[in-house]
């Protein structure tokens, strides 16, 4: 890894580490957006409906700092394993708990000592048992191969400086035909690296970001087939958030 992209992880790690120790001191965490999450309209709690919301420590929301709510779109059923990369306070893990229920199991990992803690209290708050907060990057997932049904992240590929290696390794955990629903920020084929840039730091969720056709063919060089990526609202000049989804080969 460059210095360049190591102090990159590095300030992202920090960022998170301080919005997590936010939420526990009982203020708002921001990272992806310079509102406090819970009113802002394009990251945060208010993505997710109030019925979801409802049941769920507030500690869980407050941490939201994503820019969708991937399991809405991931299609998750009974006693099925899912994984939420970069899983932040648990709020995702906590509702993917919620749907596949007791027979099956939601994994978060999470790079931030900070959000884990954060994560596990919340877990421990709602009462759910079926979870697993591991600690690692989403670049070397800590679990063998084959052993996933369904990925899910929410604004956080995003953040990594090394995307064709999060691609490849969310290929390598989920089993033969299993499924990605992602949430995450995409920009215009048209727009350089330097005019993403322009829109928004790393951090911010937007330096960072993958073009459409980027997202796209990283995905298909990771294997992956059946790729749908819809943008669902703009958060800055022709950059948005997505909606991503795609299957790993049934054989």
């Amino acid at each position: 890894m460059s210095d360049q992209s190591a102090n990159l992880r590095e300030t992202v790690r920090a960022s998170y580490a301080a919005a997590a120790t936010a939420v526990t001191d009982g203020e708002s965490a921001s990272c992806c957006s310079d509102q406090p999450v819970e009113i802002d309209e394009n990251f945060g709690a208010g993505l997710y409906a109030e019925t979801e919301r409802a049941d769920l420590p507030a500690e869980a929301t407050a941490a939201s700092l994503g820019c969708g709510n991937p399991t809405a779109v991931a299609e998750l059923n009974a006693g099925e394993r899912v994984l939420d990369l970069g899983s932040g306070g648990g709020i995702d893990v906590l509702l993917s708990a919620r749907r596949v229920g007791p027979t099956g199991k939601a994994y978060g990992l999470d790079m931030t000592e900070e959000m884990l803690a954060l994560a596990l209290d919340n877990a421990a708050q709602a009462g759910v048992s079926h979870v697993e907060f591991l600690k690692g990057s989403i670049e070397a997932i800590p679990l063998p191969a084959n052993t996933i049904d369904v990925v899910i992240s929410n604004c956080v590929i995003n953040l990594s400086v090394d995307k064709p290696t999060v691609f490849a390794e969310t290929a390598r955990v989920l089993t033969p035909g299993g499924r990605i629903g992602i949430s995450d920020i995409i920009a215009d084929n048209e727009l350089t690296p330097a005019q993403r840039a322009e829109r928004g730091n790393y951090v911010g969720c937007i330096a960072g970001a993958l073009s459409f056709t980027e997202y796209r063919e990283g995905l298909r060089a990771a294997g992956f087939t059946d790729i749908d990526i819809t943008p669902t609202h703009t958060v800055a000049d022709r950059m948005h958030s997505a909606i991503i989804r795609a299957h790993t080969p049934a054989t």
